[in-house]
């Protein structure tokens, strides 16, 4: 929770100010039963009229000041809440960015998911309601027990009594239930990956007719969830019955007490009717305090999960060689462009090597085709180019210089890749394209589009290249949403394109036109095309048959 503190240090006046606005308020509450016993032991007991229209007037001008002191501490506490969440949000979107896939596999989309939603609305209410009643609530507690010590110390001590029980009972349960919380968001993550899953893959599932077995897996997910959530909310639950009983207990001694003091005219009517009201603020402020303390419990349960992340440290460390700076932005054809020594690779959490010794070397311009059968290992092979994850032995290099010494941004903006799922994002297909290349000129998109294959329906489009695509690209075809992403990646005029099974949807026609097209580029663009057809790669300067992780063959 200590590392999150740092996103309140814009927010100090508000994070002051709101207690402090929240502590007069209680300040002026603690002198509503002084008022009170004042009007009943003077006014009522002389039947002074103007007196008690006077003291009436003074209770009512501390109502109007402890309300505007209420409000302006509702408006600063909501306020840094607020800018606290928003910086948090912003702090692990932007961490979260910076995880390599390593980390990503490991933790999981839908847990990631909910501690950008869940768990951080929940560090919010937790901010806002620590600085509204934190300080007002004990402040409240403790200063009625003082105020009854200024009017009867005998009947002060059963406040002495009383607020200490209490306390055990508040963090007695707040201790149980915090684990419990933590237990309860688990069960959440599981729940958001089924939704999640469920409405990603509702055309498999609906195609394989299996409504009925992820509705069960489902309804199991949901009940264990409502199972946990019932027990920490019936430990909750217990705070509340057992604070009124305490309390209500502590005021029946008090009464009893109270009245043998006033028969025997130590303290008076209106003072006994001041303990009695300190005693129900207690009541009042602690069934506020016991709500928070839940609060509490669930923002600290959520607050660690968060720090969980925002502490994960990337196993992929950037390098600070400039892609640029090497060979000047030119290089010799006689040199390899990418060179693969000895390399070998294993997926974090997996047994085995996902890839084995492998070595090949590609010079500039060349094209290399990769094939394999299923899990052989070719994705993985093109996924240490762009450094998407790191070799565990062995070494890539590109230009002479292992990828791990380049800067991970400026590798990348020199290599373009089009993965296995076509994904697009909501916007139009201009929008798409320039995520290619933000500053891309018209002539780029145009050389883009014609390249791909995209040219033609594209143009078909009432709105040619700013017609919307929905989100994922559903309303274009499989093959269109290939073709865009190809297109996407060609924006850049990238040094390396990395086509990994990218043209699985289009008919041989159009695969054959757009590798003839790529071919034809201009700037010896060095180019990996991982597919399953033969047709594909026969016309590749390099062929690589991957078997179990292994090179099988290599040639042409």
């Amino acid at each position: 929770m200590k590392s999150l503190f740092v996103y309140l240090k814009d927010y100090k006046k508000e994070t002051v100010l709101a207690p402090l606005f929240k502590f007069l308020e209680a300040c002026f509450e603690l002198l509503v039963p002084l008022v009170m016993a004042a009007i009943i032991d003077v006014g009522i007991a002389s039947r002074d009229g103007s007196y008690v229209i006077k003291m009436c007037l003074i209770m009512v001008l501390l109502g109007i000041v402890g309300l505007i002191c209420a409000v302006t501490a509702q408006y600063f506490s909501a306020r840094a809440a607020v800018g606290f969440s928003k910086k948090v949000r912003r702090a692990l979107f932007s961490h979260i960015q910076s995880l390599s896939f390593t980390e990503m596999d490991t933790v999981g989309t839908s847990t990631l998911i909910t501690r950008m939603t869940s768990d951080i609305n929940q560090l919010q209410n937790g901010v806002n309601m620590v600085l509204r009643l934190f300080l007002r609530s004990p402040a409240i507690v403790f200063g009625a027990m003082v105020m009854a010590f200024t009017i009867d110390v005998k009947s002060a001590l059963i406040f002495v009594v009383t607020i200490p029980l209490l306390s055990v009972v508040v963090f007695g349960i707040m201790l149980i239930t915090m684990p419990m919380y933590k237990k309860t968001q688990a069960a959440l993550d599981k729940v958001v990956n089924r939704t999640r899953e469920n409405l990603t893959g509702i055309r498999v599932i609906r195609a394989f007719n299996k409504e009925k077995d992820e509705q069960k897996q489902f309804v199991d997910e949901s009940n264990d969830l409502s199972f946990k959530q019932k027990a920490v909310g019936t430990i909750s639950g217990l705070m509340n019955p057992l604070t009124y009983v305490i309390v209500n207990g502590a005021t029946v001694v008090l009464i009893w007490c109270g009245a043998f003091r006033v028969d025997t005219g130590v303290i008076t009517q209106g003072e006994l009717i001041a303990l009695v009201n300190y005693m129900s603020q207690i009541l009042v402020e602690l069934v506020k305090l016991a709500n928070l303390i839940v609060l509490i419990t669930k923002a600290l349960a959520s607050a660690s999960r968060v720090e969980g992340i925002l502490l994960m440290k990337s196993t992929m460390k950037d390098g600070t060689v400039d892609y640029e700076s090497v060979g000047n932005g030119t290089f010799a054809n006689d040199i390899d462009m990418v060179r693969f020594e000895n390399v070998s690779l294993t997926y974090e959490g997996a047994g085995d090597e996902t890839l084995s010794d492998i070595s090949f070397a590609v010079k500039k311009g060349e094209t290399v085709g990769i094939i394999g059968g299923t899990g052989s290992g070719k994705s993985s092979v093109v996924n240490l180019i762009p450094r998407f994850y790191d070799v565990t032995k062995g070494r890539v290099l590109i230009k002479g210089v292992d990828v791990r010494e380049y800067g991970v941004h400026s590798l990348r903006e020199h290599v373009g890749i089009v993965l296995q799922k076509a994904t697009l994002f909501k916007g139009t297909i201009r929008e798409n394209l320039l995520y290619g290349k933000k500053d891309a000129a018209e002539t780029d998109l145009k050389m883009a589009l014609s390249v791909s294959q995209s040219e033609e329906f594209v143009s078909q489009k009432d709105e040619g290249i700013d017609s919307m695509v929905s989100q994922g690209g559903k309303n274009l075809s499989g093959g269109q949403r290939q073709r865009l992403t190809i297109a996407r990646a060609l924006v850049k005029r990238p040094e390396i394109l990395i086509l990994d099974d990218s043209a699985s949807a289009l008919d041989y026609a159009t695969d054959a036109k757009l590798r003839k097209a790529i071919r034809e580029m201009e700037g010896d663009t060095t180019v990996f095309i991982v597919s399953q057809r033969a047709s594909s790669i026969m016309h590749a300067d390099k062929i690589l048959v991957m078997d179990d992780g292994r090179i099988a063959a290599m040639g042409t």
